[in-house]
């Protein structure tokens, strides 16, 4: 496990590290491919799987729990902002050594993913995005919107988180129930809110490789064409829904080889 400091007050963002032919020391160690999850998840459990394909044999892997998620640190002085969480993954980078990543993001982690991107570019040489939340202010019935439908205090101490973990069903609880109430709460409000200029915007003005993959089961991409035609590669995933990477992971791990091509 790996760990760097990330608010300036102690606070450590963490990781666990597959290293690949050569081993994190060698010449090769910064061609890396960094796994991001979604609101309430954790990244080895959501990637792991899909590193260890034969199509991505052999690559350094870095699954990195964003704070308030899985084994990173929580404080309550933090604000859990998309731009909060990209600084926080850029803090990671840094300190693993990693430059010029292919970064593959799921949902909320897409997004955080889309802004590192934005904001240091020499992090990032590739985007896979897994139905990745590119709009501020998504439907009433997304995760994010369930859990900023409450005031921070209904949430965290009012009952709310319960409520959530009983509603969105034991998959997603798994790992929501090891997530930081308060920053699941204002990480799902960041999503809610949005960035100026949008994650959207950014994705389509980015100049890095850009795939975006959606489930066919989630319906189709809304501005799907103008995606296509900033340049980002738009991959439909034939009888997956949200979670791509349990559906179809053989889908996704192609997506993240063929970035690196």
């Amino acid at each position: 496990m790996y760990e760097a400091e990330f608010d300036g007050r102690g606070s450590r963002i963490r990781w666990t590290e597959a290293a690949g032919r050569g081993g994190a020391g060698s010449a090769v160690a910064g061609a890396a491919t960094v796994y991001v999850h979604g609101l309430g998840a954790m990244s080895a459990v959501y990637h792991a799987h899909v590193a260890a394909h034969p199509a991505l044999s052999g690559r350094r892997s870095l699954f990195v729990d964003l704070p308030g998620h899985g084994i990173s640190d929580r404080p309550a002085d933090f604000g859990y902002t998309l731009e909060d969480h990209a600084d926080a993954l850029a803090a990671a980078l840094d300190a693993a050594g990693v430059g010029g990543a292919r970064v593959v993001g799921h949902r909320m982690g897409g997004s955080v993913s889309v802004v590192l991107a934005h904001l240091r570019p020499d992090l990032v040489s590739g985007l896979v995005l897994t139905e990745a939340n590119l709009d501020p202010d998504p439907s009433p019935t997304a995760g994010s919107s369930s859990i900023a439908a409450y005031t921070e205090e209904q949430f965290v101490r009012g009952g709310g988180f319960a409520e959530i973990l009983r509603r969105f069903g034991p998959t997603w609880a798994a790992t929501m129930r090891l997530a930081n109430p308060l920053a699941l709460h204002r990480s799902a409000t960041g999503l809610v809110r949005g960035t100026g200029p949008t994650v959207r915007r950014m994705l389509m003005e980015s100049a890095v490789d850009r795939s975006f993959i959606q489930g066919t089961l989630s319906g189709e991409l809304p501005g799907a064409a103008d995606l296509v035609a900033s340049g980002v590669r738009v991959i439909e995933s034939p009888g997956a829904g949200h979670n791509v990477m349990f559906d179809r992971p053989d889908v996704l791990a192609a997506a993240v080889a063929g970035s690196t091509a």
